[in-house]
């Protein structure tokens, strides 16, 4: 692999993960303030303190991770008007506009409306940094970056992806070891510790650059994510969610990985994504019936257009749904349930991903297997045709046509 690649997948991981870990604890943390009506004492932590303002916010937080975004964007103007001087409203307007960016990331509409209201986040970070607390001030200097940030290195601009993180990182080391100020600030502590150290392991050519950054220490980052994830108030649930993604795709802990996919399911029954990947490990652990339901489930939400249900969501369900059914020898079924897989596919623009490329060697075998040649050649082909050749998929491909009739 070249090291160009190597950078490149540096960039979507640390930008889209390690420069992330204090997005939420950041915004989460200003959550209690009183009205601003003059310079405060930068020593003071009375901005922490308004617990009428926490629970304003906090339940529009979680509406927002509920997917009502627009009842949660009224809620945040709110604390617009009242606190138009701080960073904290516009940074989680942006932060509404993300998690509808975040189920089909090939979406760009909210982007420029995102990036604005970062943008805005970040001129008054600096002003409450330079005026009034230089740690908050930090917090969400590094917060509006670290989002930034993953935006970039999703659309694939690593350049300004690179950009943002070093500015992440900069004010991010004026916070670290800060716990005592609060127990969110482990949030950003686990997830940097973890994956520092997640990097350096998976991405050997890339030691020499993260020689640059503190080394971590994957299972304290873990214990920290987990503390989080009980004790503190407004990083919880972010907390869970990155707790849910490690388990799963780093340390393959399925059993640990499904108990916080089917917690935050069950707290945002709404939510699209935690939806989606509760339903993907409940098909990986075998859990058929249940995997049955909700992608069912799934595809008849994105038949209604509800909230943040998109092709997507129709792509992983149709393969779960297909190949359950191949399984049990439902081939008519399957084969009806690996097209629609197919067909979302194709209007998410994500022929390059898994759930595609397998659906069609799906039905290219069920194909073989109801003696339809032809209808198997073609799938196959299309297979070895969307594939590169050292793909598991395009070898599969290439085997199944050497012997066909």
């Amino acid at each position: 692999m070249k090291v160009s690649d190597l950078l490149k997948g540096f960039y979507r991981k640390s930008q889209r993960i390690v420069l992330t870990s204090v997005v939420f604890l950041i915004s989460h943390l200003a959550l209690g303030q009183n009205e601003y009506a003059g310079p405060v004492d930068s020593t003071s932590n009375i901005l922490l303190m308004n617990r009428y303002v926490q629970l304003e916010a906090t339940e529009a937080i979680n509406d927002m991770y509920n997917f009502q975004f627009d009842r949660a964007k009224r809620q945040f103007q709110y604390l617009k008007k009242q606190y138009g001087w701080h960073p904290l409203p516009y940074f989680l307007l942006g932060l509404n506009y993300w998690w509808q960016i975040l189920p089909n990331l090939n979406n760009k509409s909210y982007d420029e409306t995102f990036l604005a209201y970062m943008d805005t986040s970040l001129v008054l970070s600096e002003r409450l940094y330079d005026e009034v607390n230089e740690i908050e001030g930090a917090f969400f200097i590094a917060a509006s970056h670290a989002f930034k940030g993953r935006l970039y290195s999703e659309r694939g601009q690593y350049t300004k992806a690179a950009f943002a993180g070093k500015n992440t990182l900069k004010y991010m080391e004026q916070i670290r070891g800060q716990q005592d100020f609060s127990p969110e600030l482990l949030f950003s502590d686990g997830l940097f510790n973890y994956y520092s150290e997640w990097i350096r392991e998976n991405y050997p050519l890339l030691r020499p650059i993260m020689s640059f950054f503190p080394k971590g220490d994957k299972e304290k980052g873990i214990e920290q994510l987990k503390e989080t994830a009980r004790n503190a108030f407004y990083s919880r649930t972010e907390a869970q969610y990155f707790l849910m993604r490690i388990l799963y795709a780093e340390e393959g802990d399925m059993k640990g990985a499904m108990q916080v996919a089917e917690y935050l399911y069950k707290t945002f029954p709404a939510n699209a994504y935690f939806h989606r990947y509760y339903t993907r490990l409940l098909y990986q652990t075998g859990q058929y019936n249940k995997a049955v339901e909700e992608s069912l489930m799934i595809l008849e939400r994105l038949d209604l257009a509800q909230e943040g249900y998109e092709f997507n969501s129709g792509r992983y369900a149709g393969f779960f749904l297909g190949h359950i059914h191949e399984l049990q020898g439902e081939l008519d079924e399957a084969t009806q349930y690996f097209l629609i897989a197919k067909d979302f596919g194709e209007l998410a623009e994500a022929t390059h991903q898994g759930y595609y490329i397998y659906s069609i060697l799906h039905l290219g075998r069920i194909a073989e297997r109801q003696e339809k040649i032809e209808k198997a050649t073609e799938y196959y082909t299309l297979v070895r045709k969307i594939t590169k050749r050292k793909h598991s998929a395009n070898k599969v491909a290439r085997d199944r046509l050497r012997n066909l009739p």
